[in-house]
């Protein structure tokens, strides 16, 4: 009762705004996404590539892989996306990332353990994928290592980018790969003492990289190059969203002032 006084109350004060879809929110106080923008979300459906859990059109006769899994290989053991990026899932993600609802973390974690258990399951750690120091801060959080928080799993941060180049979803397909080429490196204290690291070592480990969204897979790809000549065993990846390689991701709508309360 005194929840459903409390939500009452912040709705009829101050009128929160749902960060997907700007209508009311019935329950501000269970946060910044309205019910039915969750019941929305477009979750991927079967048939899907068995590799990298992109949709594919139809069952083929020479085996359930997309396009690109047949046309080069891949260091990933296997990938699973939640959903695709796509209707309210982008706004979702554009409040998580570029408004900073970090709170969002716990909800879009659940999504990645419904659709990856299996991935999780006998893993060793999840890692998530770093950003460039200056992007970390200039947007004060790194939205995968949020997620990955969340997973139940040891983090280990074994990863730094080294190279700042324009964020990927900026890019069209074709020049992801040669932007995040060589972007990746292990952090300095697991390259001199793995051990103190609190990793006990990479070799034979088996890994899964954490990142809110995967096209092309280039980003994943060029982290899974360090962990592979470092040992790791098998490299598997959880994204919340799956997006289309194609045109470059449209821009976020500027951010909405933030409420203590969702922060």
């Amino acid at each position: 009762m005194l929840t459903v006084a409390a939500n009452v109350a912040v709705r009829v004060l101050l009128a929160p705004a749902c960060a997907a879809c700007d209508t009311v929110l019935t329950r501000p106080l269970a946060g910044p996404i309205c019910e039915s923008c969750w019941r929305e979300v477009p979750r991927l459906a079967a048939p899907t590539c068995v590799r990298c859990g992109d949709a594919l059109a139809g069952w083929r006769s020479d085996g359930p892989l997309c396009a690109r899994c047949r046309r080069q290989p891949s260091r990933l053991t296997i990938a699973r996306s939640a959903a695709r990026y796509d209707g309210s899932l982008r706004l979702i993600v554009h409040a998580f990332k570029y408004q900073g609802r970090r709170v969002l973390a716990a909800p879009l974690a659940a999504m990645l353990r419904e659709i990856g258990g299996d991935l999780l399951t006998g893993a060793d750690a999840v890692i998530p994928v770093p950003l460039h120091p200056f992007r970390a801060i200039e947007r004060g959080f790194n939205q995968s290592d949020d997620l990955a928080r969340q997973l139940g799993l040891p983090v280990w941060r074994v990863l730094r980018r080294v190279r700042h180049g324009p964020p990927q979803a900026s890019l069209p397909a074709g020049r992801r790969n040669a932007n995040v080429r060589a972007a990746f490196t292990l952090a300095w204290r697991c390259r001199l003492a793995p051990r103190v690291a609190g990793t006990h070592g990479l070799r034979n480990r088996v890994v899964v990289l954490i990142d809110d969204v995967m096209t092309t897979g280039a980003t994943l790809e060029a982290c899974c190059v360090p962990l592979v000549e470092a040992g790791v065993r098998s490299v598997r990846a959880l994204t919340v969203a799956r997006a289309a390689a194609g045109r470059p991701a449209r821009p976020p709508r500027p951010p909405r002032p933030l409420p203590a309360w969702h922060r």
